[in-house]
Parts: structure tokens; C-alpha cells; sequence
């Protein structure tokens, strides 16, 4: 069986949907589209499966959260995709793809042919058996990454009330549960290797503040150790989790958050690899002119930080979903991909927003025991990086804008009193910096390895590059 569409999309994760959406704005025909998704559920917005999904109260269920609703937008339903011509084929996994000959082989034998091809095949969750760790398959250690996967983390944890959960990891999605096992009544102990949660994003002092929080909802925090293995009960579920510094840790549930692997396979041999992710120019096409990248998968230039980036979120997903629809169907229309890094999250109270980049010199702000406060990043006398918890909307528009001005600073001390009021008034006069990507960019692209955010400001390139190589080796080995 063989059939063909002018626009091929793989995957059908949060950017397959954004990118459906904004294809139909910019005039797509029927019968032109089609999107392939290993998932039986059109695309939906992937954030919820970690927060409202879990909630003990009235919990998020599909249709509610499908794309576009979580940037105000459309709620696709599979409805609208047949009321737009855009054929959704789900429950389908591809087994290859031929780029020189412009066509995917489904699981079921059939023959996909396509002009334009756009990757969203997004990212799967690291296992623990990649580190030496066998337990993954017992009924109650959980991981999160799609639908099915909280369908059954819902499913251990109304089981488990009262009991105790094991959570191990100290990044996003381990955070996010975390809080959502409190919110369940269940008892909670993070193990994670590092000083502190969200060691890719947060300072100590930003980190100590969420840590203080979690602790006073009765989360334990056992840092600077990992997961060595497992106790089973004679029906193969976990009963408690050993640790490598010899502590044991009862547990009638296990979430592992321990990170992501793109899902490149498909297009290994074929397409130009760079540390782990797809290179793509500023226009997110690929080194074959037929097939472009977005989302997870993607490395792309990112003209605020001065160097390439493939970044794990959400925000980023949307995006080049958008503007890859623009490109593809208004090229001379359609410029280069411009974007100011975004991480967000939302968990207990809280509400905080990252933009930019976390490289060079930090300046706290505002009041660390209160409910208001942030963080800038100064690096080479510019401001590259901002941080704010609890800001209103038109204070965290003023931290990206800042950011994205990328204003001189030449004494820190300052910038520090001022606070917030430096982003609010201060950078509204101040002419935007513009930094120039690294030598031999221009047109495709490379990446810093799967763990971007510690590069060290003002080191020389080819010493970063072997810096890096040698820490996410020692990374990858502590697992």
C-alpha cells in the first residue's frame, strides 16, 4: 500500500500540532498534510501530564488539553484535523525512512511518500537500564513522557496514598511530580546526584529557596548519591530503592526523571548529526533541502547567546513548529528563526520563568524569603540571562525584553539594588546588543552536549567543547 502528501510531518508530540495549526493559517490544502504519531491521541499539550493530569481534584482529561490551548490558541480536537483536510495517521510508528527517496515505511507495511518532510519525532525518557539498573519494568516504577505513561503513574499513585514515593532524578519533570505526589498525600524522597535540584538552571541560593518549600510539604532530599538497585517482593513490585552510599530507602512507588535522549535513529546516516541532535540552519532545514527539524530533535542558532543550542522545552517546540509552517509555506515572506530562550514551570504556588542564557556572573534579587524574586546573568559586561518567581505578566515581559536587549552592565552591585526596576525602566533607552555566532555557523549549525547549561563564560571554544565532553562523560558513568 502507497500513498503520497506534498507535507509529511513525523511525530505527533506538542510541535506536530502547532506546526498543523499554523500550516492551515498560511493556506494549506486539503489532503496536503498529514501527521504520523506512534500515539493512538492527536497531539495535546505534553506540560500537563506532569501538573493538572496529576491533580487529585478535577484533573486534566483529553479532549481538554489537545494543541493549541496552551498558548491560547485552538483546541484541535481530531475533529478539526478532519475538518481541515490534515490527515492524522495514529497509532503508527516508522520503521525507516529513505530522505534520497522521500519516503517513510509505517509499521504496518505501508509505503508514505512526501515532498517536504518535517521532524518532530521529539525525545524519549532515559532509562535506568542504560546505567546498569535493572527494575524499569515493575508495575510500580513509573516514568513520565507521554500519555500512557501518566495514565499509569495515576494509576500507581491512587494506590499508593499514605505510602511512600521514591522520586529519583532532581530536574523538571522529578520537581513536577514531586509536588503532585504531595498533593496526592503520598510521602516523598528525591534522590539525585547533584548539590542541588535543577542543577542545569538554578543557582544554589534560587534552588535553596524551592528546597526550603518542599521540605516544610514533607519532601526528604538526599543529594550527592544515586540509585544502585532495587528490593523486589515475590510479585516482582518494588519495595525499596539501595542506594550507592549504602542507605536503603522503603518505597511503594519509584519515578525516574533522570532525562532525555532526542529521537534521531530514524535519520542517523542520513542527515548531518551534531551532538546529539539534528543539525538545521537559521531557517530549521536540515543538510537535505527537503526536510527540516523542530522541536526537541532540532540544533539551531540562537543569536542571543552567540552560539547553537538544542533546547528541551516546550516553548521551544512551539516555535520553530510555527515558524517551520511559515518557512515551508511562505519562504520569501519568512526570515531566519529569531527566538529568546524561554523556561517556565509551574509547581505547588509557585511560578517562575527563565530567559535566556545562564552563563557568566549571577545577581540575585528581591526577597528570598518572601514570594517575589529573581536572578540576573551578566556575562562579558552584558545581561544575558534573567530569572523571576512570582512576577506578574507585564514583569516577566520586562525580563525578556531586557534580556533581549542584551543592555551593558558595568557594575553589578547596582544592578542588584535596582532588582526587578532594572528590567521595569532601566533598559527601555539602551540599543540592543547584537553577538555574532561562532565561526563556521552560519549555515549549519553544531551543539554543546545534552547538558548545555554549564558552559563556562569566556573560554576559548575548542576548550569548551573537550570540557564538556570529558564532564558529561563522568555524568553519563555516575548513573
Amino acid at each position: 500500500m502507497e500513498r503520497g502528501f506534498e507535507y509529511v510531518i513525523v511525530g505527533g508530540g506538542v510541535a506536530a500540532g502547532y506546526a498543523a495549526l499554523e500550516f492551515t493559517k498560511r493556506g494549506v490544502s486539503h489532503a496536503q498534510l498529514c501527521i504520523i504519531s506512534e500515539e493512538p491521541v492527536a497531539p495535546y499539550e505534553r506540560p500537563t501530564l506532569s501538573k493538572k493530569f496529576l491533580h487529585p481534584e478535577s484533573p486534566a482529561r483529553l479532549p481538554s488539553f489537545h494543541t493549541c490551548v496552551g498558548a491560547n490558541e485552538e483546541l484541535l480536537t481530531p475533529t478539526w484535523y478532519e475538518e481541515h483536510g490534515i490527515e492524522l495517521v495514529l497509532g503508527t510508528r516508522v520503521e525507516s525512512v529513505d530522505v534520497g527517496q522521500k519516503t517513510l515505511l509505517t509499521a504496518s507495511g505501508e509505503t508514505i511518500r512526501y515532498e517536504t518532510l518535517i521532524i518532530a519525532t521529539g525525545a524519549k525518557a532515559l532509562k535506568l537500564e542504560e546505567f546498569g539498573v535493572k527494575g524499569s519494568e515493575a508495575e510500580n516504577v513509573c516514568y513520565l513522557r507521554d500519555l500512557a505513561d501518566a495514565d499509569r503513574l495515576v494509576n500507581v499513585m491512587q494506590s499508593c496514598t499514605g505510602g511512600n514515593a521514591v522520586v529519583i532524578g532532581g530536574g523538571y519533570i522529578a520537581m513536577e511530580c514531586a509536588a503532585s505526589l504531595v498533593t496526592n498525600k503520598i510521602n516523598v524522597t528525591m534522590v539525585f546526584p547533584e548539590a542541588h535540584c535543577m542543577p542545569r538552571l538554578f543557582t544554589p541560593k534560587i534552588a535553596s529557596y524551592y528546597e526550603d518549600y518542599y521540605q516544610s510539604k514533607g519532601v526528604k532530599f538526599i543529594r550527592g548519591t544515586i540509585l544502585s538497585s532495587f528490593e523486589f517482593d515475590s510479585n516482582g513490585k518494588v519495595t525499596a530503592v539501595n542506594l550507592r552510599d549504602g542507605s536503603q530507602i522503603p518505597a511503594d512507588m519509584v519515578v525516574v526523571g533522570i532525562g532525555i535522549r532526542p529521537n534521531t535513529s530514524l535519520f542517523e546516516g542520513q542527515l548531518t548529526m551534531e551532538k546529539g541532535g539534528i543539525k538545521v540552519n537559521g531557517k530549521l532545514q536540515t543538510s537535505n533541502d527537503s526536510v527540516y527539524a523542530v522541536g526537541d530533535v532540532a540544533v539551531f542558532p540562537v543569536d542571543l547567546c552567540g552560539r547553537i543550542r538544542r533546547l528541551e522545552h516546550v516553548d521551544s517546540a512551539r516555535k520553530t513548529a510555527k515558524h517551520v509552517a511559515a518557512v515551508i509555506m511562505e519562504p520569501e515572506k519568512t526570515g531566519e528563526f529569531k527566538y529568546l530562550p524561554l523556561f517556565y514551570s509551574k509547581a505547588f504556588s509557585f511560578s517562575w520563568r527563565f530567559y535566556g542564557d545562564n552563563a557568566g556572573e549571577v545577581v540575585h534579587f528581591g526577597d528570598y524569603l518572601g514570594t517575589k524574586f529573581g536572578a540576573y546573568w551578566i556575562n562579558n559586561g552584558h545581561l544575558v540571562g534573567s530569572f523571576l518567581e512570582g512576577g506578574t505578566e507585564d514583569e516577566f515581559k520586562a525580563i525578556a525584553n531586557a534580556t533581549q536587549l542584551k543592555p551593558a552592565v558595568d557594575d553589578l552591585a547596582e544592578v542588584g539594588r535596582q532588582g526587578l526596576n532594572f528590567a521595569m525602566t532601566g533598559n527601555k533607552q539602551i540599543k540592543p546588543h547584537t553577538p555574532s555566532i561562532e565561526a563556521g555557523t552560519s549555515s549549519l549549525v553544531v551543539e554543546t552536549p545534552i547538558y548545555p547549561w554549564h558552559a563556562t563564560a569566556g573560554v576559548a571554544v575548542a576548550a569548551s567543547v573537550a570540557a564538556f565532553a570529558y564532564w558529561y562523560g563522568r555524568r553519563r558513568r555516575r548513573w
